[in-house]
């Protein structure tokens, strides 16, 4: 490996969200061209981010994670320390010397690329390129983009939590192999073993964010037997937990003056999950955090869904999350 150093040489980030986000791209030679992967990393990456101006690096795809580039490719074989001021100056096999297609372009994503903390509110999950809202190939949002997920280890146990998620119902299927077409840009996380109760997909066990040993032919998806606006958290499975409700676009708790088991009954049944065992007042899965949606609920026993059943109206109640009402199921 020889270092081959070009005079004026600059760097660029292109395809992504910003100029601190995006396919790597170098000028030399009197034209830009893009980088190959082949032994690409973190080290890389901090010297392009540090070359730009962008902080530090978040991560360092492979796999034309922002878009195939165009034109030639100028290098191969980058090996940086991490320390050097300029890309140029890492090792590599010299310009325009390289054994790669632009399906291998490199890319990175850098610190200054990020949002401000707490400035995005939506939805961290999504299932995206399906026939409706709760099927197709599941997204996550994380530092300001959205990337796909690796289906290493997918299964029925993580498009559960997934379609719990989103308000989505029970999984049907947890496909793989990118069911529901590629995904683009970053492949986010990989390795994923939920165990099924867990309240968003962030919160599961999985490989280091940004960390993957995947390409989109490997995007993992979920098929949801569709919405539902009732969900049990904080329980041992997704049959027992604390009753929240989705509505305004967020997940709130009941109060608990007057739950009984034909409350709690409804709440079972619309989620296939049998009878009612329990219906615990007091927090018994843990207070909830936001708002309180429903107080005074009185079921008849027979409606499909908690939210036909008698209540204050969604917001209204004279309760604290210490009232907040649980189910415990036979399912």
């Amino acid at each position: 490996m020889c270092v081959f150093f070009t005079e004026g040489a600059t760097v660029r980030l292109e395809g992504g969200a910003n100029r601190c986000a995006g396919r790597v791209e170098v000028h030399g030679g009197g034209q830009w061209g893009t980088v190959c992967d082949d032994y690409w990393d973190m080290r890389d990456a901090h010297v392009v981010c540090r070359e730009l101006g962008c902080g530090y690096p978040l991560f360092a795809p492979r796999w034309a994670s922002f878009g195939q580039g165009t034109g030639p490719i100028a290098l191969d074989d980058v090996a940086c320390m991490g320390s050097e001021t300029s890309l140029f100056n890492c090792g590599h096999t010299g310009l325009g010397v390289h054994n790669c297609f632009h399906y291998e372009d490199a890319s990175v994503v850098c610190s200054d690329s990020a949002e401000e903390p707490g400035t995005y509110t939506g939805p961290r999950v999504r299932l995206a390129d399906g026939p409706d809202e709760c099927s197709g190939r599941v997204e996550v949002y994380y530092s300001g983009m959205w990337g796909t997920v690796c289906d290493h280890e997918w299964d029925l146990h993580d498009a559960e939590v997934v379609c719990q998620e989103l308000a989505c119902g029970r999984p049907r299927q947890a496909p793989r192999f990118h069911h529901f077409g590629m995904g683009q840009g970053l492949i986010l996380l990989d390795h994923v073993r939920c165990l099924g109760n867990e309240t968003s997909l962030l919160s599961c066990s999985a490989a280091q964010m940004g960390l993957h040993d995947c390409h989109h032919l490997e995007d993992a998806s979920a098929i949801c037997s569709g919405r539902t606006p009732v969900r049990l958290v904080g329980g041992s499975s997704r049959c027992s937990g604390r009753v929240e409700v989705h509505h305004g676009g967020t997940w709130g708790s009941v109060c608990d003056h007057g739950w009984d088991l034909r409350n709690g009954g409804v709440v079972c049944r619309e989620l296939g999950c049998g009878a009612a065992l329990l219906a615990p007042h007091g927090a018994t899965f843990g207070q909830g955090e936001g708002q309180i949606w429903l107080d005074d609920v009185a079921c008849n026993g027979t409606e499909r869904s908690l939210t036909e059943c008698n209540s204050r109206g969604y917001g209204r109640h004279n309760c604290d999350h210490s009232n907040d009402a649980s189910v415990v199921c036979t399912g």
